[in-house]
């Protein structure tokens, strides 16, 4: 029997698994399919997806439902799709949400009569596309896996017995990955400014051994860039993440704000810098002098 899968969101993860997802039907919902030239749209027309008329709608038959949404609005989109919900149907969790918030959308979707799994990604979704290693969370993530593997699932891990830890695992290693992505941003254009930015990276050679610094950096500010939006939002559930432990999560905001910064300050022609360091800090100094003379992430 051909499985049915509905997708929620229809982003970068979730064009990977409409694009990756074979042998399977394939039904999705996203808020943005209400603008016809959005790029869920876009996405949805490419693929041949069956749209529903809302999330409900979109989630009425599914065997698989899985939610690649933004991670402020994880606990909203399983409580979009709960009163829908076939029984005993899979929920899988990919957003990176706080745990307290995960816990609340397990409790939705199993009091539907649904059965949530937790997944933590991580590493970004491309190049490993379905083969991205995933963290799986639950009392019902062991079962998950001897469903999800023949559909092309082959990085998954089951992790942890209860809901919460591969969360925070995900969001805790985020502190430092994204902080990576922000302090070399700022860094290195400071440096740039003074033109020091070759013995700046030189000098984290000495310290941080790396192939290619500057083959790095160019990489991690340029997905600040193109990505700000959604780390910015998933460092904001790192600080709750943080806060809820004790710990005053001055990283994770200070992150979080460099992040949107970076969002703002994303050149026009970044698909054509983002392997180019100097250029690539040029162009957003140059966004920085016309929009924002001071660099003042606020």
């Amino acid at each position: 029997m051909t499985a049915t899968v509905a997708l929620l969101g229809l982003g970068e993860v979730g064009s990977v698994l409409a694009e990756d997802l074979a042998g399977v039907k394939l039904t999705a919902w996203d808020v943005a399919l209400a603008d016809g030239a959005s790029a869920a749209s876009r996405t949805a027309k490419r693929f041949s997806l069956v749209s529903g008329v809302d999330a409900h709608d979109a989630v009425r038959e599914a065997d698989l439902v899985i939610s690649a949404v933004t991670a402020a609005n994880d606990l909203v989109a399983a409580r979009s799709v709960a009163d829908g919900l076939p029984a005993g149907c899979w929920f899988l969790d990919l957003n990176s949400a706080a745990p307290g918030q995960k816990q609340a959308a397990a409790e939705v979707v199993e009091a539907a009569g649904g059965r949530y799994v937790e997944s933590a990604v991580m590493s970004p979704i491309h190049p490993k596309r379905l083969a991205a290693p995933m963290l799986l969370g639950g009392p019902h993530a062991a079962e998950f896996v001897e469903f999800a593997r023949p559909l092309g699932f082959t990085g998954l891990e089951v992790y942890a017995d209860v809901v919460g830890r591969a969360a925070a695992t995900k969001l805790c290693r985020s502190v430092v990955i994204k902080g990576v992505e922000a302090l070399l941003a700022e860094s290195l254009l400071a440096a740039r400014e003074w033109g020091v930015e070759g013995r700046v990276l030189a000098s984290l050679s000495n310290l941080l051994p790396a192939d290619d610094w500057q083959q790095l950096a160019a990489y991690m500010i340029s997905r600040s860039l193109e990505h700000g939006v959604r780390r910015a939002e998933e460092l904001r559930e790192a600080a709750v993440t943080v806060a809820e432990t004790g710990v005053e999560p001055v990283m994770a905001e200070a992150i979080a704000r460099r992040q949107d910064w970076a969002a703002a300050h994303r050149p026009a022609d970044l698909g054509e810098l983002e392997k180019q360091l100097l250029p690539l800090l040029d162009a957003v100094r140059t966004r920085m002098s016309e929009e924002d003379p001071k660099g003042d992430p606020e």
